[in-house]
C-alpha cells in the first residue's frame, strides 16, 4: 500500500515492518542484556557510537545501550507522531527528566505553563534538577521567553482541567526557544504537535498507549538530533524501557484509535449529562459550549478526548463521598485505561503542587477527574448519577 493512511491504519502496522523479513507475525521479544562480540574492533566503535546517542551498528553490545523490542515500539510512535525519531524511557517522568537534561534546561530556564500533571509541576518547582522556571500562561510567553530559555512546556489539553493551548501561537511566541508538549491526553490519534511546530511530544505510555494499567512508561517524539541526545542520556542514567514493557506497549498500539474514539464518545456524552445534574457546579471537556474558545478542535486536534473534569457541590467531603460511592467506576490515579477511574486532584495528583498555584489554574477542593474507558456509557451513568445523589443528600 502506497500513499497515506489513514489513523486506523496506521496504528495497526507502525513499527513492524520488519516482520515479514523476519519470517513472523508478532513481534519478537528480545531479552538479552548482552550480546556475543566477535570483532573487538567493531564491538568497540559500536559502543563508542551508543554512548553518544547513535544506533546500533552490528551489535546492540549490552542491554543497557540498546533493545531491538524497544527500538520497534519506538519507531511505531514516531510513524504515529508524524515525527523522524522517538525514544522510550522506564516512565513518563523519566522521559521528562531526559529533556530537561539533554535540552540544557537543568543549566538555564524554563517557561512553563499550568496546569500541568503535578509530577512535572513539582520536578519544576522543587528546582530539584537546578532548572530556574518562570510560570508562565499562554498569553504571556512572548514576554517570559528569555535569552537563556531552554524550553518552553505545555500540556494540552491540560491536566487536569482540559485546557487547550493553541500550539502553532505558542510557538511563534516562544521564539527561539523550543517548544515540548505534554501529549498524554491528547495521544497520537488525536494530535500530532511536531505538526504544529513543538519540538518534543513527550507521552506517559502507561495512560492510553498501554492502555490497560498494566505498564508503566514514557516515550518522547522528536527530530533525530534531539533524540541522539536523548539516547546519550539515557545510556548514562540506565532509564531504557524494558523489552517486556515495550513489548507490551506495541501490542496494545492496534486497538489504540478504537479505545480513544470509544472512550472519547463515551466522556463526551458523561460531560453533558454531568453539566445537566444538580449536584454538580461545572464541567471542563472541550466538547463543551465554553471548552475549545480557540476553535481548536478539527483545527489542531481531532477530538475533545477521553478525560473530562467536575466540581461537586459541597467541596472536599462531597468529592470524597463521590470517590467512595461508586461502584462500577475505580477510584483510583492514571487515566487512559479500557476502564474508568475516578480522582481527586487537589488530593492525589496534584497534591505536590503549591495551593495558591491550584486555586490560580481552578483545581477545587470539589474537583474530581473522571478518566472514561470504554464501558457502555449507560452504565458508567448510572454509577455515576447514583454516586452523586448519595454524596448530594448525604447517604
Amino acid at each position: 500500500m502506497t500513499g497515506p493512511r489513514s489513523i486506523r491504519t496506521a496504528v495497526v502496522h507502525a513499527g513492524r515492518g520488519d516482520l515479514r523479513a523476519l519470517g513472523v507475525h508478532a513481534p519478537p521479544i528480545d531479552r538479552s542484556t548482552t550480546y556475543p562480540l566477535d570483532d573487538l574492533d567493531q564491538a568497540t566503535a559500536d559502543l563508542e557510537t551508543l554512548a553518544h546517542g547513535g544506533e546500533p551498528g552490528a551489535s546492540p553490545v549490552y542491554g543497557r545501550l540498546h533493545n531491538p523490542t524497544v527500538a520497534r515500539f519506538e519507531r511505531a510512535v514516531a510513524d504515529l507522531e508524524g515525527a523522524p525519531e522517538s525514544v522510550a524511557f522506564g516512565s513518563g517522568m523519566a522521559a521528562l527528566t531526559a529533556v530537561l537534561l539533554a535540552s540544557g534546561a537543568t543549566t538555564g530556564h524554563v517557561a512553563a505553563i499550568r496546569p500541568v500533571y503535578g509530577g512535572t509541576d513539582h520536578l519544576l518547582a522543587s528546582e530539584l534538577l537546578g532548572s530556574r522556571v518562570t510560570w508562565t500562561t499562554p498569553d504571556k510567553v512572548e514576554v517570559d521567553v528569555e535569552p537563556e530559555t531552554a524550553l518552553v512546556l505545555v500540556e494540552t489539553p491540560s491536566n487536569p482541567l482540559l485546557d487547550l493551548v493553541d500550539l502553532e501561537a505558542l510557538v511563534a511566541a516562544a521564539g527561539d526557544a523550543p517548544v515540548l508538549v505534554d501529549n498524554t491526553f491528547a495521544t497520537p490519534i488525536l494530535q500530532q504537535p511536531l505538526r504544529h511546530g513543538a519540538a518534543w511530544s513527550v507521552h506517559s505510555a502507561t495512560k492510553f498507549l498501554g492502555g490497560h494499567g498494566d505498564v508503566v512508561a514514557g516515550v518522547v517524539a522528536c527530530d533525530a538530533e534531539r533524540a541522539a541526545a536523548l539516547r546519550r542520556v539515557r545510556v548514562a542514567t540506565g532509564a531504557l524501557l524494558t523489552p517486556d514493557a515495550a513489548a507490551l506497549l506495541h501490542r496494545s498500539l492496534p486497538t489504540l484509535a478504537l479505545r480513544v474514539e470509544a472512550a472519547q464518545a463515551g466522556a463526551t456524552e458523561l460531560a453533558t449529562r454531568l453539566a445537566r445534574h444538580p449536584a454538580v457546579t461545572w464541567v471542563r471537556h472541550p466538547s463543551r459550549p465554553d471548552g475549545d474558545p480557540d476553535g481548536l478542535l478539527g483545527r489542531q486536534q481531532a477530538g475533545p478526548g477521553a478525560v473530562l473534569a467536575f466540581e461537586v457541590a459541597g467541596g472536599h467531603r462531597a468529592a470524597a463521598a463521590v470517590m467512595g460511592a461508586t461502584q462500577l467506576i475505580t477510584p483510583a490515579v492514571s487515566l487512559g485505561a479500557t476502564d474508568t477511574l475516578i480522582q481527586h486532584p487537589a488530593g492525589l495528583t496534584h497534591r505536590v503542587v503549591e495551593e495558591q498555584a491550584l486555586a490560580e489554574t481552578g483545581v477545587t477542593p470539589g474537583t474530581l477527574r473522571l478518566s472514561v474507558g470504554i464501558e457502555d456509557p449507560e452504565d458508567l451513568w448510572a454509577d455515576l448519577d447514583a454516586a452523586l445523589r448519595a454524596a448530594h443528600h448525604g447517604g
